[in-house]
């Protein structure tokens, strides 16, 4: 089957061929065997002259996961492009033609990796702290905790210069339960009619969906990733900007405001995902980006996000 896949010469597979199948074939030997038809397929194919460029590429690709893994603490944000195009950058070829044999031993490399004790793994930015298990939230099909909301909020007001405010995971809560003078100290340090748009996270028990306040245009808009159309949430928004604005003498912002849901907004297809939609929104709504995604993407922006929250700034490409 190896055989079949590299592009090998008629001599070299035949060779192959008689190796695996003879009697006394054992594990070494079919390690061996691995290793020529590796080194067979790169010399064939003019990549490398001889087969310790093999090891050179092995020792290069080891290097990278365990420097990925202490970086981020696991290899949850880890995609087979990242080592692929590390590989092409450090030997300025393509090895995308040999990546069943380069993900074979990625994955044995990994394993051994994780099987070494490690000190405990931890995000320090600003006010924020994540813990792998927070980090984890980001894995599979996980729900996303508070701490990691609000430090990418943070990491998203950064981006956007401060011209963006995204008010904490617990601000509608708090609202709920304590009312206005609950929150009033909250902004004490913020001016939020000075900021062209607002990000409110609402956790509604079991579903996260986004509410945001376009401060120039007075608008206020609920985004949800399940289409619940639940505007009195943007109601509850509304009341707090006006009675902060009267309370800040900010009587331009005490009325006008208009309310509305975006219908087109991108859409969850299972039940554990809103979480992530609520950041997506937030992000490219933030950076003026379109809301171009869908719930195929959701697996790479969810590693995407674990990468930004641990390098504490986003990447420039989503």
């Amino acid at each position: 089957m190896l055989c079949k896949q590299l592009s090998l010469s008629t001599e070299v597979r035949v060779s192959i061929q008689l190796q695996l199948q003879g009697p006394t074939a054992s594990r070494d030997s079919l390690e061996s065997t691995l290793a020529q038809l590796v080194a067979a397929d790169l010399r064939y194919q003019g990549k490398v002259q001889s087969a310790p460029v093999v090891r050179r590429w092995t020792m290069a690709m080891e290097k990278f996961l365990n420097d990925f893994y202490k970086i981020y603490g696991s290899f949850i944000p880890l995609q087979k492009s990242d080592v692929l195009r590390h590989l092409k950058r450090m030997f300025n070829t393509d090895f995308s033609d040999r990546k069943n044999v380069i993900f074979t031993e990625v994955t044995k490399c990994r394993t051994a990796i994780i099987q070494r004790s490690v000190p405990s793994f931890r995000v320090v930015y600003k006010k924020h702290t994540l813990t792998l298990d927070d980090l984890s939230t980001l894995a599979d099909q996980n729900w996303l905790n508070d701490q990691v909301m609000n430090m990418y909020g943070e990491l998203i007001m950064e981006s956007a210069h401060h011209k963006v405010h995204f008010l904490n995971s617990f601000f509608h809560r708090q609202l709920m339960t304590k009312g206005y003078d609950g929150v009033k100290r909250w902004t004490k340090q913020v001016d939020l009619f000075s900021k062209g748009l607002l990000l409110v996270p609402i956790h509604l028990e079991v579903h996260w969906c986004l509410v945001t306040a376009d401060v120039v245009k007075k608008k206020i808009c609920l985004y949800d990733s399940q289409g619940n159309a639940l505007l009195k949430v943007a109601r509850n928004i509304l009341k707090y900007l006006m009675t902060e604005a009267k309370e800040k003498k900010q009587t331009a912002f005490e009325s006008g405001w208009a309310l509305s849901f975006d219908e087109k907004s991108p859409q969850q297809t299972n039940e554990n995902d809103c979480g992530v939609f609520v950041l997506e929104y937030s992000r490219c709504l933030a950076l003026e980006k379109p809301l171009q995604f869908s719930q195929k993407d959701i697996p790479k922006i969810r590693k995407r996000i674990y990468k930004e929250l641990c390098d504490c700034k986003l990447h420039e490409q989503g």
